[in-house]
């Protein structure tokens, strides 16, 4: 067993890569890692693994994720993406039905935060992850997206960060959610102070992962089990619904003494058999489109019916063996963008692309 941090679990296993290392054989990918892992050359390739009509049968955000350069280099195994959670009790009670759009969301929170005051109920409207760590990435992405904008054009490779849609995205973050629907307090939040307020009853809506249905449908923790809704996530008028892509991989090493053993240990992790499991034992939501129809899936996770929707507009990170590079300018961009109300926010995005540029000529310096 690995450590439990990613970030941890990483250094272990590059370790034993970097030194040609014939310890492992198949091992776990985080949904980030592929592009990094392929062009190191410690993944083996794996497209004569899984030939294209196999791929077919997963979700397509996973397969994107595992391909760089053409070549496929890891096998979803199960999948993570961001999800709308909101209070069914409270939108029920004032007449609405979950928000399609970002501005419609705002609305409904006003409302109620407003109409609850008057009872002497003291919420928020909204609660996400906002502190500058990956998770801020993560959710800034899904805003950035559903405006129709992009931090690199995945058709051109262009670095789009000072774009129109997603200058008005992060202006709108800054603007509109925090310290207004949003306590300001979400600028230090990540996934679990996120989910706390939401859980002990004040917060109408909330951004994050699908475990955070479990805990908030736990009556010996949560105050609102039973009351809890999910939902994809909204959109900016004329945009559509995205959610960043989490989850985990399965890879093989490339320097793997028994390759054909490991082949086959990676096809039957998976396999539907192994997946349903997983879905069955351990709540965590398969990367094979089939299941969301398993009958057995659904009855033991219920809320998956909702979540098939959202898995399906699950998208990458940008995808680079250099991400956590750029994911550190992404943090400091976003952080200083949302945090502070008088920031030029087209300048430090154009400052931050100028640096993500620097960052990609490294990467094709080494083709």
């Amino acid at each position: 067993m690995g450590p439990h941090s990613s970030t941890a679990f990483h250094d272990m296993l590059t370790q034993k890569l970097k030194n040609r290392s014939s310890d492992v054989d198949v091992f776990l990918m985080d949904v980030v890692w592929p592009p990094e892992f392929g062009s190191a050359g410690w993944a083996m390739p794996l497209d004569e693994v899984v030939p294209p009509e196999e791929r077919e049968k997963f979700l397509k955000g996973p397969i994107i994720a595992n391909t760089y350069r053409g070549r496929l280099y890891g096998i979803p195994f199960f999948i993570d993406s961001g999800l709308l959670f909101y209070r069914k009790d409270l939108l029920d009670a004032y007449g609405f039905e979950p928000p399609e759009t970002w501005e419609e969301l705002v609305r409904q929170a006003e409302t109620i935060v407003d109409g609850e005051k008057r009872k002497g109920n003291h919420i928020y409207g909204y609660s996400g992850q906002f502190k500058q760590y990956e998770g801020l990435v993560c959710d800034m992405l899904e805003f950035i997206m559903s405006n129709g904008g992009y931090v690199i054009n995945h058709d051109t490779g262009r670095v789009t960060l000072a774009d129109t849609p997603a200058i008005k995205a992060v202006q709108f973050v800054r603007d509109r959610l925090i310290g207004k629907v949003a306590p300001r307090g979400v600028l230090t939040y990540q996934e679990p102070e996120s989910l706390d307020l939401f859980i002990q009853g004040k917060a109408v809506f909330m951004r994050n992962w699908p475990y955070a249905w479990s805990r908030s449908n736990d009556p010996e923790t949560s105050r609102v089990a039973g009351k809890v809704g999910i939902s994809v996530l909204p959109h900016f008028k004329g945009g559509k619904s995205f959610s960043t892509l989490g989850g985990w991989q399965i890879g093989i090493s490339a320097f793997s003494s028994h390759k054909e053993a490991a082949i086959r240990f990676a096809r039957f992790l998976s396999s539907k058999r192994v997946q349903k499991w997983m879905a069955l034992i351990a709540g965590k939501a398969p990367t094979r489109k089939s299941l969301y129809n398993d009958k057995d899936v659904l009855a033991k996770n219920p809320h998956f019916r909702e979540m098939k929707d959202v898995f399906l507009t699950a998208y990458p990170r940008p995808r680079s063996p250099l991400y956590p590079a750029i994911s550190e300018v992404l943090q400091r961009y976003f952080s200083k963008a949302i945090s502070d109300p008088g920031s030029d926010i087209l300048t430090e995005a154009k400052a931050a692309g100028r640096e993500i540029e620097e960052i990609i000529k490294l990467t094709k310096g080494n083709q």
